[in-house]
């Protein structure tokens, strides 16, 4: 009979080195968005933040919210999470305060892309930007994760159904394809606006669903939260070659 070693304790929760930090919504989580679980090939910890609604982080600055973000990181660390996420591209605010009060990695951000994007374009292209509310994205959601002020946005919150329902919370029903088309319909505009984006990157964690759409209707690559994630847990759990 082989010796199967030594089992170490110190965790509340295995097998899910990912912690989720969750804004209280009731809109509908399709698959494909970041709050759905079964859009993740690997198990995720969530925690949903009392209070920290999308219309109070996206309009509003999250102002007031960052001691409830911080006990909600730490109660995941708690549980036995190794690193840190956010499903709000606007937390990228808290990047630097949370990652100190956590003592773990975290990404607050799809937002953090950018530059590894940048790299990535010939000279004479950038990235730009497709956000929920373009409005309210300043300077410092921007610079907070190393994101020139100056990048290209436009944003989701003259459409139909997307902003409606994830920011002004009108509805806890969505209708899919206006939404996609929300999305499709502001990348286009980035582009026609910014002939030199040579790529994009979707601030908004519920995106994912669209992102094919977006890369078909520019022809462009495409980013968003899911490409970064699975980018950051892969070096939580690399894949073993041996």
């Amino acid at each position: 009979m082989s010796k199967r070693g030594i089992a170490r304790g110190g965790k509340a929760v295995y097998g899910a080195p990912l912690g989720v930090l969750m804004l209280e919504a009731r809109f509908p989580r399709i698959f494909g968005d970041m709050g759905n679980a079964a859009t993740w090939p690997f198990p995720v910890l969530y925690r949903v933040v009392s209070g920290a609604s999308p219309e109070k982080v996206v309009l509003k600055g999250a102002a007031g919210l960052l001691p409830d973000f911080v006990v909600a990181a730490q109660e995941l660390v708690r549980l036995g999470a190794e690193a840190i996420t956010t499903n709000c591209g606007f937390l990228s605010l808290f990047q630097q305060e949370l990652a100190a009060a956590v003592g773990v990695p975290v990404a607050t951000s799809s937002l953090m892309q950018v530059p590894w994007v940048q790299a990535t374009l010939p000279p004479g292209k950038r990235v730009g930007l497709v956000t929920v509310s373009a409005a309210t994205l300043t300077p410092e959601h921007l610079t907070a994760v190393g994101v020139p002020a100056e990048t290209p946005v436009t944003g989701t919150e003259n459409g139909r159904e997307f902003f409606r329902v994830l920011i002004k919370a009108e509805k806890e029903e969505m209708d899919i394809d206006l939404a996609e088309q929300d999305v499709v319909e502001a990348a286009l505009r980035l582009v026609a606006a910014h002939p030199e984006v040579g790529a994009i990157v979707l601030e908004c964690t519920n995106m994912p669903p669209y992102t094919a759409a977006v890369q078909v209707a520019t022809g462009l690559p495409v980013y968003d939260i899911y490409s970064m994630i699975t980018w950051f847990h892969a070096g939580l759990r690399p894949r073993d070659f041996r």
